[in-house]
């Protein structure tokens, strides 16, 4: 186990000792809650992922229930760790094990959530739990989210100070990796992975940072942090407005790497093939089709209801196809559906069979799509991963600016859920690939009318996906992983 107080100094900049005290409650108050099992065996195994094992090539790692059959590969494995924390950390991942999966390596899934009955996973469900509660309130109640949420998000989890407590709590979480080679790189897409993997002794840690708006939040010391746009290579780099005004001393250059949007294979390898297909089938009037993906517990949920009220007539005229993906949230549908008239008539649902949802995603790349296509899964994986098949035969994403924000396909931005997230419409935004975020329902459907009446809008973003493609936007993935194998033989090197 690492014994570094990761807590009191983040390079360089010490932390007041008031503050240091406070994150050393934040741990004690989580440990007298849910115990402290850093002196009890964690054994872990590898196991086949049913879900996504045969697209991405991903063995999960789960808590022995007897004698392990996989080993670990210690050569070209690497750990993918990740937290459910809504549905962007999970799609990171996806992408990370995608990359990997292309590059020849193992990518093995490593979800902090998932280790029942240990500290670490009481723990993050605490904090998740409170975090669903915030953003459900931040879309109900708009004093809240003006006067709690919003700067919470955009200057609280900024502050060098969050990042002490989060380092605090993380010792916490680190005696999950005690069973695991220490010698396998970690690539974490949320950062409490990738602090506990350092305060386990992990030798290679990666910190895919997934935010455009840099925040303290994210830092995890040890590691190299991966970030996705040059924006944000500068903001870390400074540690920028971390300590309010005052300026801090930055991080060292070998600790921080700009990579690239962090993107699937599938969807990279299949750019130029999918942007033709949306031009085309819109130069010969096809159903525009749209792609929801709703998340969150269904906020946001007025917002979806006015979108797909709109386009009904536009379904029924054949000017527009939808798909919907509500995640692992039936009741989002079902409240669609009551609150919608006339939309179970249009649509066909696609429930919790994952052969039909791919063979469904795979005939729309080349057939015709018409009316609504609902899709639910209650699995986590299917849940996320059905965004990412159906995104190949969508025209228009429309989503809020969260981790899809990144990805290369043309993008509608709905109203952020948090105030770090405009940074990422903003980032689409200037290299072409999605809209400004419509941060209300009457510019959000004068957009929906733009993409259907205006053939420049769809025909100027493929064109800037193609361009970005080229120079290596999207790449940040296969950079990820890259960097972070590249750490082992560095060090091995070094001794």
């Amino acid at each position: 186990m690492d014994t570094q107080d990761r807590s009191k100094v983040i390079f360089g900049n010490e932390i007041a000792p008031k503050d240091y005290r406070k994150s050393v409650k934040s741990k004690t108050k989580f440990a007298k809650r849910f115990g402290d099992d850093s002196e009890r065996a964690h054994e872990a195994c590898l196991k086949p992922n049913p879900h996504i094992g045969d697209i991405l090539g991903v063995q999960d790692i789960r808590v022995c229930e007897g004698p392990s059959e996989i080993p670990f590969d210690t050569n070209r494995g690497l750990i993918v760790g990740n937290i459910r924390m809504g549905f962007g950390h999970y799609r990171i991942s996806m992408a990370i094990a995608s990359a990997a999966n292309a590059l020849g390596y193992k990518p093995y899934w490593m979800d902090l959530n998932s280790f029942p009955e240990t500290t670490c996973t009481k723990v993050i469900g605490a904090q998740n739990d409170l975090y669903s509660l915030g953003s459900r309130l931040s879309q109900k109640s708009k004093l809240f989210n003006r006067l709690v949420w919003e700067p919470m998000n955009y200057e609280g989890f900024r502050q060098l100070t969050y990042n002490s407590s989060d380092q605090k709590n993380a010792e916490l979480m680190a005696p999950v990796f005690a069973d695991i080679p220490k010698d396998i790189p970690v690539v974490g897409t949320h950062v409490w992975p990738a602090q506990a993997a350092l305060h386990a002794g992990m030798k290679y840690v990666v910190n895919a940072i997934p935010d455009n708006w840099p925040m303290a939040l994210h830092l995890a010391e040890g590691s190299l942090h991966t970030v996705q746009t040059h924006y944000a290579y500068q903001g870390y780099r400074i540690l920028n407005g971390m300590a309010k005004d005052k300026v801090l001393k930055p991080m060292p250059a070998d600790s921080l790497l700009y990579t690239g949007h962090y993107i699937d294979h599938e969807l990279v390898a299949n750019i130029e093939a999918d942007c033709g297909a949306r031009l085309k089938r819109k130069a010969q009037g096809e159903p525009m089709r749209f792609l929801l993906t709703i998340g969150g517990a269904g906020a946001q949920r007025e917002t979806f209801s006015a979108i797909i009220g709109h386009l009904l007539q536009p379904i029924k005229d054949g000017r527009a196809a939808l798909y919907v993906n509500v995640g692992d949230y039936r009741n989002v549908w079902d409240e669609l559906v009551r609150d919608i008239p006339g939309l179970r008539e249009l649509s066909k649902e696609h429930f919790d069979d994952w052969e039909a949802t791919k063979t469904c995603a795979e005939e729309a790349l080349n057939g015709p799509v018409r009316g609504v296509h609902a899709f639910w899964h209650s699995n986590i994986f299917e849940a996320v991963y059905a965004t990412n098949l159906l995104m190949r035969s969508c025209d228009v994403l429309v989503t809020k600016p969260s981790e899809l924000a990144f990805y290369p396909v043309p993008k509608l931005f709905i109203r952020r859920i948090g105030g770090h997230e405009q940074w990422g419409a903003v980032h689409s935004a200037e290299i072409g690939d999605g809209t400004l975020e419509c941060r209300d329902i009457p510019h959000t459907l004068q957009m929906l009318d733009l993409f259907m009446e205006d053939a420049s809008l769809l025909e100027g973003m493929c064109l800037c996906i193609v361009q970005n493609k080229k120079a290596g936007i999207y790449d940040g993935a296969y950079n990820v992983v890259k960097a972070a194998m590249a750490l082992k033989p560095a060090e091995t090197d070094e001794k």
